[in-house]
């Protein structure tokens, strides 16, 4: 019996330590909610304070690894049209690097295409599928280009932000995910900054960076990617048929010699630290409809198939003559809802 009461005391005090600070304050239902469940924790020998504290704070603690990968393939088999390679690349390579409990290195993901082909809405994706509270999760870090690092003549400032900021929070979180945007808009030799980081060391300065999660969203390499995709085409193949070793070799060197990637001689390519460059392709009309469809459904509305394709007529396809791709994906029909739709 005694055992059991310091066990309980014990578990009384770690619940009460982070709760009765100001940063920790909870609403008093919510303290004696803790306090009941340490208690039973406690009393049946099971205590666990790590699981607990999270259920009132957001811990760097990611989602079971089996979870994880469920979710990210349902919403991306769900809600991603057209990108057979995206699904099937992001789900292994993701669900590998959670299962693997000693990774050399931390996953680095390169992803291409046009604009509106779902880019930053598979990122979206990715982080949802580690974190519940996804993009707002204090663990995810997102840089936009020509927000964050706007001025040519501050990069060497830049550099040194960069790298203070990924140690700083990995340093907290080493299941930290970073997202880089607008990388075709990011200044030569920039990103080269964050190099140490991608590499294969065990440690730096103490801290290890193999759990991090790197994003890179970049328009550079699509002319590349639609030039593949058009010779499939023209050839009567079906763009199912691509596989990423007819695209990723020539997509990296395309990014690779491109002054205006952002990865312009980059020793993350040149050293072999992204792990995945990862093509999307250009949406077909067809796709645009799902796109409609599935943003019709979202706000509760019956879908109307004469809306639906009068959307999807709206939009502009290339090349000129054959108008077989829309030059913004899906990325307008929003916008184009609200004019039909009185919501």
């Amino acid at each position: 019996m005694k055992l059991r009461r310091g066990a309980l005391r014990a578990a009384l005090a770690l619940v009460l330590l982070p709760l009765l600070t100001p940063a920790g304050a909870v609403e008093p239902i919510s303290l004696g909610l803790a306090i009941a469940g340490a208690a039973a924790s406690a009393l049946t020998g099971f205590i666990s304070y790590p699981r607990l504290y999270c259920y009132f704070r957001e811990c760097c603690l990611h989602r079971h690894d089996q979870r994880a990968a469920a979710a990210l393939q349902e919403n991306l088999d769900k809600k991603l049209f057209g990108q057979h390679l995206v699904s099937k690349v992001v789900v292994k390579a993701v669900r590998g690097f959670l299962n693997n409990t000693n990774a050399k290195k931390p996953l680095a993901l390169s992803l291409h295409g046009w604009t509106g082909t779902g880019k930053n809405f598979v990122s979206k994706i990715v982080a949802e599928s580690i974190y519940k509270r996804g993009l707002q999760s204090k663990y995810v870090h997102q840089f936009v280009a020509t927000l964050h690092f706007p001025h040519a003549h501050s990069i060497n400032l830049y550099k040194d932000q960069l790298q203070s900021w990924i140690r700083g929070n990995v340093s907290v979180c080493p299941r930290s995910l970073f997202i880089f945007d607008e990388m075709d808009k990011m200044h030569a030799g920039l990103i080269d900054s964050i190099k140490p980081f991608l590499d294969y060391y065990e440690l730096l300065d103490g801290v290890s960076y193999r759990q991090a999660i790197f994003i890179f969203l970049s328009n550079a390499g699509a002319e590349k990617i639609t030039e593949v995709a058009l010779d499939f085409w023209r050839n009567g193949r079906t763009r199912e048929d691509i596989q990423l070793t007819d695209i990723q070799n020539a997509l990296s060197v395309s990014v690779f010699n491109n002054k205006n990637s952002g990865f312009w001689h980059s020793t993350l390519i040149d050293r072999n630290l992204i792990d995945y460059f990862i093509p999307f392709l250009p949406l077909e009309y067809r796709h645009v409809k799902m796109c409609v469809r599935v943003e019709i459904e979202s706000r509760g509305y019956t879908v109307d198939e004469d809306i639906v394709s009068r959307i999807a007529d709206e939009m502009t396809y290339f090349p000129r003559e054959e108008r077989i791709y829309s030059d913004k994906g899906c990325k307008t029909v929003d916008a184009k809802l609200d004019y039909y739709y009185d919501f």
